[in-house]
């Protein structure tokens, strides 16, 4: 008896994970788009189910090396679906001449994953991917760093962010950062927001974090890379000075990818977190600073900031007096012992 062809949205959903798990691209995107006809013809309201459909058979088509649609899978926008007839196929753009106007056409033809679910990470990794591979690096970096808003410890971002860097520099020299469009800025609801959607990257999010930690610690930056993050961190700092505390964070991040050797870095990130109001993230970064090195005063003032407003006062006291036998007069220092004083009488 020949098995049960899927019927549903659900079922053809399922059997296209498990044909991408199995190597077989080709047929999963055939059962993606099924689904998806299926969802349509239902006339349904699901938007994240549709944009997991779309995310999935972009993801079907990166590994088959087909960027092009990929790109549209995941790409939004504000026409109908009717116009997605207008876009060339795979093997036109494939010849060479048409594949820079024609990216800029899908941008305003094909309503797909990041129109129904906004900063959906999937779609911006994938969509990333295929940018670097047709060495479009500007847009490939713009998605990097709007990953990174959203969660700030997503290893391929990270990693992505950081080829992009290089890759822009050479090209476009020193000033290469004055050429970028602005960088779109993540809402906050959308923030640290990650669905795990069956696919080859379900488990990313998990390990991600330590994988970050890992990788970067085990690097031994050159001099270049010093260079480099010296350079980051300073426009991060001039962020700070506008008031732009998450864009700074962004280059904070990206100095540490290059080097994770200087504690003025953390701890001004710290600051960054604690404007705010992560707490917990400015406590992390102080005492990496202080690992760094343990006489920076501005970690120390800035993690007891940060165990006040968490009210754990005991381990804000014991730092104020840690800056407080490296500096005895430092007025801000004197002033947080007596309200932390206060807090714990």
């Amino acid at each position: 008896m020949a098995p049960k062809l899927p019927d549903s949205v659900e079922e053809l959903r399922a059997a296209g994970n498990l044909s991408f798990r199995n190597g077989q691209f080709a047929e999963a995107a055939t059962l993606y788009s099924r689904a998806l006809r299926m969802l349509q013809a239902q006339g349904s309201s699901d938007p994240e189910k549709e944009s997991v459909l779309y995310s999935n058979r972009a993801a079907c088509h990166l590994k088959d090396g087909n960027c092009i649609d990929c790109i549209k899978d995941c790409t939004s926008n504000d026409l109908p679906r009717t116009e997605c007839c207008r876009c060339p196929t795979w093997k036109e753009l494939r010849r060479g001449a048409l594949v820079t106007q024609q990216l800029d056409d899908i941008s305003a033809s094909c309503p797909r994953a990041l129109a129904l679910v906004p900063f959906g990470m999937k779609a911006l990794l994938r969509r990333a991917s295929a940018y670097e591979a047709l060495e479009k690096y500007t847009l490939a970096y713009m998605d990097y760093l709007t990953v990174l808003q959203i969660d700030d410890s997503v290893t391929s971002a990270l990693e992505g962010s950081s080829r992009m860097t290089r890759a822009l520099m050479d090209s476009f020299g020193p000033e290469w950062r004055q050429k970028l469009p602005s960088i779109p800025l993540v809402p906050v609801s959308a923030q640290k927001r990650w669905e795990c959607l069956p696919s080859e990257n379900c488990k990313e999010t998990a390990k991600s974090k330590s994988k970050e930690t890992t990788a970067t610690k085990s690097r031994v930056p050159s001099a270049g890379d010093v260079e480099r993050a010296r350079v980051l961190k300073e426009e991060g700092n001039e962020l700070v000075k506008k008031g732009n505390h998450k864009q700074a964070i962004e280059k904070y991040n990206e100095s540490l990818w290059f080097s994770n050797l200087e504690s003025a870095t953390y701890s001004n990130r710290a600051l960054c977190h604690l404007v705010l109001k992560q707490y917990k993230e400015a406590v992390k970064d102080c005492t990496e600073a202080l690992r760094l090195d343990g006489k920076n005063v501005k970690a120390f003032y800035r993690r007891a900031q940060a165990y006040k407003a968490l009210k754990d006062y005991k381990s804000s006291f014991a730092d104020i007096n840690s800056l407080l036998q490296i500096e005895p007069r430092n007025g801000p220092a004197q002033k947080l012992r007596q309200e932390v004083n206060r807090s714990l009488n």
